[in-house]
């Protein structure tokens, strides 16, 4: 997996050494549950999910160049509404501190470049809850469509099922915006 570079920021594999920086930002409980996950409590949690989840997909930290801090997480994840098609699904989290800065939008547009351009895909989905009315801004400054809601789709890490809104943009449609 190659880094990425945009204006503000660089888009880098997470290390096991990012478990500390990763703690800090995962540890608020603003952050995580908006995504379906909860807020992480130990160090150790940090690193599994490292090994884990980040590990296992095409996902990237993302640093603000400025300050040479992580400031969340950006990547594409198996598609497993359309698993015979070349697609991924676009995933993405940011600490509080860096919202409403436009930083979730300049790494999401390059990690769907990475997508078209490097990987090959034909379409990119992403997800949201429907209450996760920052995720939706995101998904609509980057052109995405909404394809529709799946009702209890997604069982959160409380146990509660909740509802999925879900959009999609395909390569032509990204290559014209």
């Amino acid at each position: 997996m190659e880094s990425i570079e945009t204006k503000r920021l660089d888009l880098k594999e997470w290390t096991f050494d990012d478990g500390p920086e990763l703690l800090t930002l995962a540890k608020d409980p603003k952050v995580g549950p908006k995504a379906g996950w909860k807020p992480h409590e130990s160090l150790e949690e940090s690193i599994q999910i490292i090994n884990t989840v980040f590990f296992a997909g095409t996902t990237w930290k993302i640093i603000d160049k400025k300050s040479g801090k992580i400031i969340g997480c950006v990547g594409l994840e198996d598609d497993k509404k359309r698993p015979e098609i070349k697609s991924r699904e676009l995933g993405y989290w940011l600490g509080r501190d860096f919202w409403n800065k436009g930083f979730m939008t300049e790494a999401a547009k390059a990690a769907i470049d990475y997508g078209f351009d490097k990987m090959e895909l034909d379409i990119i989905s992403v997800c949201t809850a429907p209450e996760n009315r920052r995720s939706q801004k995101v998904i609509d400054k980057l052109g995405f469509s909404y394809e529709g809601t799946l009702r209890k789709a997604y069982r959160i890490y409380d146990g509660t099922d909740r509802d999925v809104l879900c959009y999609s943009i395909t390569k032509e449609e990204w290559k014209n915006l």
